[in-house]
């Protein structure tokens, strides 16, 4: 079994002064901490695994192919392999736990 804390992973993310950081690896899947500042630019291509994304802070609004929404704290975003997709309007820093499966970099 592995374990984690949130805190201590956002504290890990934020030290390594890095948008991501993955702390999880195994063949089916994979997660990380990304985060994006305010007003700042989403620069991510579509990947060839399935995504979900958990907003933990910060609004913004995300872009999956032609449909649009406003996010925020507690929101579940998923995303199909090679969609394309985007944070943009980003009000306040946006910090997300993001899960690949299979593992991100395998299904390319």
């Amino acid at each position: 079994m592995l374990a984690y804390r949130l805190d201590e992973l956002l504290e890990r993310q934020a030290l390594l002064g890095q948008r991501w950081a993955e702390f999880l690896r195994v063949e089916s899947l994979s997660a990380g901490i990304y985060t994006l500042p305010a007003e700042g630019e989403d620069l991510q291509r579509p990947h060839g695994e399935d995504e979900l994304y958990l907003v933990l802070r910060g609004r913004a609004t995300v872009q999956v192919e032609d449909a649009e929404r406003p996010i925020s704290a507690g929101d579940l975003i998923y995303v199909p392999a090679r969609a394309a997709h985007r944070f943009f309007k980003i009000e306040e820093e946006l910090a997300l736990l993001v899960f690949f499966a299979p593992a991100e970099g395998s299904g390319e």
